[in-house]
């Protein structure tokens, strides 16, 4: 009985003895009795309550909030259904993904009822069946699924289950707000040959990225030979940048072969080239002939 009807019930019966005493003793049981009744009629509702009312074992009113007065011994109070967003949680154990791998999955469901006629007389139990329904359609989607989409895609499981339940539970007055997986667990065994082969793949994307990389930089070699092939001049110029940044950073004095000076000034060496005979073997340049 409702705290308020309750109370209700009690004043009215204090109310009934105490006018009895001073209008007659005759008059005290039938004061008792309607005091009694009034305070059966008299029913209080929360804002987030409905109360589902049979009257001689038909549908008679649905109230909400407030007062309201029912006949005692007629009507029934059969339901008393709490509208405000209810929280499930549901799991599924050792159920197969479509690739065959059992997983343990958790969930939980957000809903509420919108008519509570229906949750009161369409379904003996609705919380129950919601449970079961929440179930039923997550092995199914377990099913469905194979392991890496499960466990990429969450957001997708999710808007799937939901819609699913959601259609599930439309006849009993129910509606389902979200529906959130909370863990998919695999076996230990399963996940080590995962994280080796997730790490092998990376190991295979580094390789090739460090390949097309040398590719890029041979590439651009190439191209810088042609370019110092056809203009000695940027080669020398080159090579005296090579030598101010080592120095520069390192601030080290560095031994350059008398050889490799000399190669860096081409017009040098054309000319000892031209003063040197034919046919002296100091010469460089000497032909084959």
């Amino acid at each position: 009985m409702n705290p308020i009807t309750f109370l209700l019930t009690v004043l009215f019966i204090v109310a009934g003895l105490a006018l009895g005493e001073f209008v007659n003793l005759y008059l005290a049981p039938p004061l008792f009795i309607i005091a009694l009744l009034v305070a059966l009629s008299v029913k209080v509702a929360n804002t987030w309550e409905k109360y589902v009312i049979l009257r001689v074992g038909k549908l008679q009113s649905v109230r909400g909030a407030g007062f309201f007065m029912i006949v005692p011994f007629i009507d029934n109070v059969v339901a008393v259904i709490d509208e405000r967003i209810q929280t499930t949680a549901f799991n599924a154990e050792q159920a197969l993904t479509r690739d065959t791998v059992p997983v343990n999955v958790d969930a939980i469901i957000f809903w509420h009822v919108h008519d509570a006629q229906k949750a009161a007389l369409a379904i003996t139990d609705y919380r129950q069946a919601i449970d079961r329904v929440a179930q039923t359609s997550l092995r199914e989607m377990i099913g469905e699924s194979l392991l890496a989409t499960l466990l990429s895609d969450r957001r997708a499981a999710d808007t799937h289950l939901r819609d699913e339940i959601a259609a599930k539970t439309a006849e009993w007055g129910i509606s389902v707000g979200s529906v959130e997986i909370r863990d998919v667990a695999i076996p230990v065994a399963l996940q080590d040959a995962m994280s080796r082969q997730a790490q092998a793949e990376r190991e295979m994307q580094a390789r090739v990225i460090l390949g097309a990389a040398e590719a890029r930089v041979a590439a651009q070699f190439v191209e810088a030979a042609n370019v110092y092939e056809h203009h000695p001049a940027a080669l020398q110029l080159r090579a005296m940048n090579i030598i101010y940044e080592t120095t520069k950073e390192r601030g080290a004095t560095i031994l350059i072969p008398s050889a490799m000076v000399d190669s860096l000034n081409p017009g040098l060496t054309v000319a000892l080239a031209g003063q040197a005979q034919p046919g002296d073997p100091k010469n460089p340049l000497k032909s084959a002939a």
